[in-house]
């Protein structure tokens, strides 16, 4: 590499770091054509990284020197001994923090050479953005995981660079001397396991992110807005694009309450802030993050932010859900699911912002949802470690496994909800007095077998429902002890009627208890529909917007509260 080409080009830029990031870019772009290295291709390896770094740090520095210091900053970085120093360090270092005493060798190193320790730090801190953003933007990873990553992308261009005890073999080898190898979750916290569910079965799609990925190539930002009734798969999609496009995410579940405006914008918040280290940036709003994390994009990178369930959002009022901007900076680009809803109740209102829809219903898919069905049965089919009830069950009955799935994907009128509930009922053995023609229609005629099945129509079972419509009502996760003490019940009778009814509830355990709450919406559409759960609603007469107001509570104070009315009731 000539650094004199660098030196030239960074002095003479007119670019300062608070000026806009398009124009930034364009002189990376123009200082790589310069330098002989593709401006089109993100930096993937070591050589590559560091070079793209020294350039920068010289465009962040630029205006802090003379350009006989600026000259002296970047031929010290740019000196083979120092790249080599760099890299043994940096492979080495057990965290990204520059504090730590691994990085002595490259400050002795700066000081003998008079350069500022600080300058070492920023080119430090640029070398760690532009391979994190480049190689897994949503990846929070060590240096060691980094430096494998980087590795394992290409050979290096100039051998001579790299030490001989650091090729590929023994990399791993050496590196485990320092830290045992840890994977770093993808995914928020918050949506970790809902993610992982989601995309563990997943398959097909393909036109779904072919339209995406055509909308990407076409627009420089945007809106793209996958629509389609419940059970159609679009919470899948939604996790399996946070996989594919490494985006930013949120997922709104109402059965949680998880739903507003205000837990939308602190998760993305502190998503951005996490992915780009943004500054100062704790109090800022939806826009203003998506302006600096546009000013940290690199060369050819594009932001990704994900958010599934609009329609389950819960936001008085007539603007934009979640308060989504009307308008957008280059580079980002938002896919959102929800429900069909009537033109008129649209809540995305966008100024010269290219949008585009892609409704699941549509009739030129149809074709499409129903390889999809059929692929996901066959698989399922031929899971036999995870499901061999359902194979015997096809071969008690004589049926080949082609008609089976031609009958079940009809039945399910391509919805995956359906399938996710019948399927492993099947397996269960739940059916084995049923025929193939017997089996439900639909995903609406699962649920009224299930509620059949249940007795739930039978004077006994009756009363049982107003523990379901406590979920319903509640609409967020709550523990058996506290829908025993709304409810007057026993709380082992609350337990026992939950674990008939677990495949539809999510369970998760909050401080050493375990809390539930409704799997999908559907599910809770269909009991709010239930005639028997709107009479025993009515006959229990429980103030349903006072327990919502204390379940926010801690359950001593909603306890103490319900006991409270209990002894003036008497």
């Amino acid at each position: 590499m000539d650094i004199t080409l660098v030196i030239k080009a960074i002095a003479a830029a007119t670019v300062s770091p608070i000026i806009n990031a398009v124009q930034r870019h364009k002189t990376v772009i123009e200082i790589k054509k310069k330098l002989g290295i593709n401006s089109a291709q993100p930096p993937e390896k070591f050589d590559d990284v560091y070079v793209h770094a020294l350039i920068e740090y010289g465009l962040e520095v630029k205006n802090d020197f003379d350009n006989t210091q600026l000259e002296l900053n970047l031929k010290f970085f740019d000196n083979q001994k120092i790249r080599k120093v760099f890299y043994k360090t940096f492979s080495s270092a057990k965290t990204l923090d520059f504090n730590y005493q691994e990085w002595n060798p490259l400050r002795d190193e700066a000081q003998k050479d008079r350069i500022d320790v600080l300058q070492v730090q920023k080119f430090h801190q640029a070398f760690v953005d532009v391979a994190k953003r480049s190689i897994n933007p949503g990846q929070h990873i060590t240096n060691i995981q980094l430096l494998e990553r980087l590795n394992q992308s290409t050979e290096p261009v100039e051998q001579s660079l790299y030490p001989d005890e650091f090729n590929n073999r023994q990399l791993q080898e050496h590196l485990n001397q320092f830290t045992e190898p840890t994977e770093q979750s993808l995914y928020p916290d918050d949506f970790k396991a809902l993610i992982e569910e989601k995309t563990k079965a997943f398959c097909g799609r393909v036109f779904v992110f072919k339209e995406f990925d055509d909308f990407l190539k076409k627009h420089t930002k945007g809106y793209f807005t996958v629509i389609g009734d419940a059970g159609m798969g679009k919470s899948a999609i939604a996790a399996q694009s946070v996989s594919k496009y490494k985006a930013i995410c949120y997922f709104n579940i109402q059965a949680e309450g998880r739903n507003t405006p205000e837990q939308f914008l602190q998760s993305i918040r502190q998503q951005l802030i996490n992915r780009y280290h943004l500054q100062n940036a704790d109090n800022d709003n939806l826009p203003t993050l998506l302006t600096k994390a546009n000013e940290k994009l690199t060369v050819g990178e594009l932001l990704v932010i994900v958010v599934d369930a609009l329609d389950e959002v819960e936001q008085p009022g007539s603007g934009n859900l979640l308060d989504l901007p009307k308008n957008l900076p280059e580079k980002i680009y938002f896919l959102l699911t929800r429900r069909r809803y009537a033109q008129n109740e649209k809540r995305l209102l966008t100024e010269e912002v290219p949008e585009q829809q892609l409704d699941l219903t549509a009739n030129k898919y149809e074709i499409w949802n129903r390889k999809d069905v059929t692929e996901y049965i066959s698989t399922f089919i031929n899971d036999e470690r995870e499901h061999p009830g359902l194979k015997a069950w096809i071969q008690k009955r004589n049926i080949q496994p082609p008609y089976f799935i031609e009958q079940v994907a009809q039945k399910s009128e391509n919805n995956f909800m359906y399938l996710y509930y019948v399927l492993p009922s099947i397996a269960r053995g739940d059916y084995q007095d049923l025929s193939l023609e017997e089996l439900p229609e639909k995903l609406q005629g699962y649920y009224e077998q299930h509620w059949t099945q249940m007795g739930m129509e039978t004077p006994d079972k009756r009363t049982n429902a107003i523990i379901l419509c406590v979920l319903v009502e509640v609409g967020k996760p709550i523990s058996c002890e506290s829908i025993a003490r709304i409810t007057g019940r026993d709380e082992y009778d609350v337990l026992e009627l939950l674990n008939k009814w677990l495949e539809f509830l999510r369970k998760q355990k909050q401080n050493q208890e375990e809390y539930y709450s409704i799997y999908h919406q559907s599910f809770a559409d269909f009991l709010r529909n239930q005639p028997t759960l709107k009479r025993e609603k009515k006959n229990n007469n429980i103030d349903w917007q006072e327990v919502q107001r204390l379940i926010s509570d801690s359950n001593d104070r909603l306890w103490a509260s319900l006991k409270s009315g209990e002894d003036k009731d008497e």
